[in-house]
């Protein structure tokens, strides 16, 4: 019997309740990001729920062991979506949207993510963002670094910060130090977990010359993008443009008032395996984990079949909820307690308040085993007489 009752009120791994104060918190934080988003430009966008393995779960940048696979009844394989920026691209890339390019859509959905049993993380949460498809220009990369963090200002986050790399550069950089792809994804792997005596173990083992050793070691402390200048080299006319670009990105993001929240690290590197050109973090203070996300995915869209630019950006719900702001002062909640005599007149006094905008509930007295403390959850009593 012991046994039944707590799988009862188990629940699978990874999942959660929302219980009311986080659900009405979600519920505002919602609302805020979607108007925030509508009001510059975006449109929201549902995706399924599920979707096709052979397309999303292979095309996504979350790893096969991380997807929920089930069998549909033709015996196709299909997965939870993972993520929302692979069947965005999807969505986009279809008849109904090309004609309209560049196109700005945004979304607050729920993602899947399978969990080891030890890693006590989320198997589900929500993720809000936007995805700016169409447009391969910087501006686009400054428009959704702006928007991010207008998102956060608007919930109250103040503390929020950001780090900014670039993907495409940073493997030029590693090519001229002598890596090959191989030694590459090695050391980006350690970039990506963030791991310096483990870049440094490694560092000492690849095929660098000598003279080289000190400079490719230092890839890890750049902060400011004119550390980057040092390892650009002046022949390489790729690097030389995307720096430009950065340049430019850069002050565009000063002159909005964000310079000194952004650090500019060219050896940030982003699990997200699809970023083909500028990737970004978005962090705040009272969390550990990154609040979002968001770069360029130009390689994405081709495997839809466009040759075309996009860029956006995703954050975590469960994520900004920890850092926002406390409210100082609870909310006003009138309880109105009431017998079977007075149930007409409790019922006309909740009209009255409610019409003042005040937040009354109504309960039947007897109805209540513990009175002292269901009462103590209200800022307000009113007992009506003989409740």
């Amino acid at each position: 019997m012991l046994k039944l009752t707590i799988e009862m009120f188990e629940k699978p791994l990874g999942m959660r309740d929302d219980f009311p104060a986080v659900a009405k918190k979600k519920a505002e934080l919602k609302e805020k990001g979607i108007s925030l988003m509508e009001q510059t430009g975006y449109e929201l966008l549902q995706t399924p729920t599920l979707e096709y393995y052979e397309t999303i779960g292979k095309i996504s940048a979350i790893p096969d062991s991380a997807l929920f696979k089930l069998l549909d009844s033709q015996g196709e394989t299909l997965v939870l979506r993972p993520d929302m920026t692979s069947p965005i691209a999807r969505v986009a890339a279809s008849k109904l949207l090309k004609e309209k390019m560049p196109v700005r859509l945004g979304y607050y959905s729920n993602v899947f993510r399978a969990q080891k049993r030890e890693g006590g993380r989320p198997a589900e949460f929500e993720q809000m963002g936007v995805e700016l498809i169409g447009d391969d220009s910087l501006y686009a990369d400054a428009e959704v670094i702006l928007l991010a963090s207008s998102i956060l200002k608007k919930l109250g986050i103040e503390s929020g910060r950001m780090v900014i790399g670039h993907a495409r550069l940073l493997q030029l950089v590693l090519k001229d130090f002598g890596l090959d792809a191989h030694q590459i994804d090695k050391v980006r792997s350690e970039l990506v977990s963030k791991n310096s005596v483990g870049f440094e173990r490694l560092a000492d083992t690849l095929p660098i010359k000598e003279a080289d050793l000190d400079s490719f070691k230092a890839l890890t402390t750049s902060t400011r993008l004119e550390d980057w200048q040092q390892w650009i080299n002046p022949v390489n006319e790729e690097q030389k443009n995307l720096y430009n670009e950065m340049q430019q990105l850069e002050k565009i993001i000063n002159r909005s008032g964000l310079g000194e929240a952004v650090i500019f690290d060219l050896s940030f590197s982003s699990h997200m395996t699809y970023y083909t050109g500028l990737v970004f973090e978005v962090y705040g203070s009272g969390s550990g984990f990154p609040l979002g996300n968001g770069g360029r995915y130009d390689g994405l869209m081709q495997q839809f079949g466009l040759q075309i630019g996009a860029t956006g950006f995703g954050l975590r719900v469960d994520r900004l909820l920890e850092v926002m702001e406390k409210e100082q002062l609870q909310e006003s909640h009138t309880l109105i307690l009431f017998g079977k005599e007075n149930e007409q007149q409790a019922y006309d006094k909740a009209l009255e308040l409610r019409s003042e905008n005040e937040r009354v509930t109504l309960q039947y007295a007897p109805a209540v085993h513990a009175i002292d403390e269901f009462c103590a959850l209200f800022t307000t009593v009113i007992r009506m007489e003989g409740a």
